[in-house]
């Protein structure tokens, strides 16, 4: 892989790691101030529990395609490291393709599912229902492009540079 490729899927991935992180924090203090309102104030904002739940659902999809990037998903890596080299190989290319072609599925059904819920209105929020699937879509073009780095890493027989090691 080339190393201006490489070097900015690094950084799509260390921003999305960010964008992950500071969007969990404001979830965190979104879920406070709503606890502080309902239990001290006995007030509790109608917007916090839709807003905490969207911001989940932009930071955990964001975060699951930098995952595939770094390594930290869900995997069986035991399988795949008790075989044999060639067959490792192999198991390993077919993975990546899988998780290729999941992105794209991912991407594609993510952009449909906006468009037909871009209608619909968060009520307390008074935005539009799509942007809750909007980060699907994204998070399926990041996985595609993280599991084709990775694919093509593993067919030259190198390893994607992570974060940290």
């Amino acid at each position: 892989m080339s190393n201006v490729l490489s070097t900015a899927s690094c950084k799509v991935s260390l921003f999305a790691k960010w964008f992950a992180g500071i969007g969990l924090l404001i979830m965190t203090a979104i879920i406070a101030m709503q606890v502080f309102a309902r239990y001290v104030l006995n007030d509790s904002p109608a917007w916090a529990e839709q807003a905490a739940l969207l911001l989940m659902i932009w930071y955990v999809f964001i975060a699951a395609a930098a995952g595939v990037r770094e390594g930290f998903h869900i995997r069986i890596a035991v399988f795949a490291d008790s075989l044999p080299a060639k067959l490792r190989h192999v198991v390993l290319v077919v993975a990546h393709l899988v998780v290729v072609f999941f992105g794209i599925a991912m991407a594609y059904f993510g952009v449909e599912l906006a468009q037909e819920t871009w209608q619909h209105v968060i009520p307390t929020l008074g935005i539009s229902r799509g942007y809750a699937y909007v980060p699907i879509a994204l998070s399926g073009v990041l996985i595609t492009g993280f599991a084709i780095e990775q694919l093509i890493a593993e067919l030259r027989s190198t390893e994607v540079k992570k974060l940290w090691n």
